[in-house]
């Protein structure tokens, strides 16, 4: 039997983030489908930073993250 590998707080915290992110994409523009809100999301440099644990962006608000996320696809950078 193959043991299960368990989600520990912090992972299910920077997956929840990664749905929250693009639900906001979504209400900002509605004629994405929810496969390229969340693809966008991924590929970003934004999801990057909110997965290194160091950066601690999981802990902090969606529409908080989503303004970097926002920043990065208006300006082509995070500011």
């Amino acid at each position: 039997m193959i043991p299960e590998k368990t989600m520990n707080y912090q992972e299910q915290m920077k997956l929840d983030m990664v749905k929250n992110l693009a639900l906001l994409l979504l209400e900002e523009e509605p004629q994405l489908s929810l496969e390229h809100a969340l693809a966008t999301v991924i590929n970003s440099e934004t999801y990057q930073r909110l997965m290194r644990d160091a950066t601690h962006l999981y802990y902090q608000s969606p529409r908080y993250v989503y303004s970097f996320l926002h920043s990065e696809l208006t300006t082509g950078s995070i500011k």
